[in-house]
């Protein structure tokens, strides 16, 4: 059995060796990103209502979520915030971004990755949550992740995106909280 256990920033950072460890197995990043990434995720737990989830199966931590909310001077925040006000419009920047819950990291290790464990730590993790609006960013690719964000009702603010300095594509994805049943569109959240 599989329980969902929450952690403020310093359990968060207590357990970051476990984090990594987790993000490695699952995401197979090249070895000299793994110190950065490290770094972006202590970060990350000092950030506004940094909120976590473990998904622990006995003894071992076999997955994790975490989120915060989203505000200028956040590095993700300001690029994508940029890039869709670019795009679409100070007011629809604004509306998705302006009170938003980042849903940062989300992973599950690959032994326990297509139970639901994913969609659990998401609903979990935004259950309860006061901003107008989730996103996140993953992949712009036809994976398992991007299938279960779009099944919980995420839809593309923008795809393909490439972050500054990168080269991957990624989609930019939002949805209005709470976490919809069904989702019928891909209008912004209203304030």
């Amino acid at each position: 059995m599989i329980e969902l256990r929450g952690a403020g920033p310093v359990a968060f950072a207590e357990r970051l060796d476990t984090v990594i460890d987790i993000y490695t197995a699952a995401m197979r990043p090249p070895v000299e990103q793994i110190a950065g990434r490290r770094h972006i995720m202590r970060s990350h737990g000092t950030y506004p209502l940094f909120q976590c989830l473990f998904a622990v199966s006995g003894e071992a931590t076999v997955g994790f979520a975490y989120g915060f909310h989203g505000a200028p001077g956040q590095w993700w925040h300001d690029v994508v915030h940029r890039a869709l006000d670019d795009q679409s419009g100070r007011q629809v920047a604004d509306a998705w971004l302006g009170d938003a819950f980042e849903l940062a990291e989300i992973h599950v290790h690959p032994a326990y990755q297509g139970k639901g464990l994913g969609r659990s730590l998401v609903s979990a993790l935004c259950a309860g949550r006061r901003e107008r609006s989730a996103v996140l960013s993953t992949h712009d690719r036809p994976t398992a992740a991007r299938h279960l964000y779009a099944s919980m009702g995420f839809t593309d603010l923008m795809a393909p995106f490439v972050f500054p300095g990168g080269h991957e594509a990624y989609a930019i994805a939002g949805t209005p909280l709470p976490l919809p049943i069904t989702r019928v569109s891909g209008n912004p959240p209203m304030a």
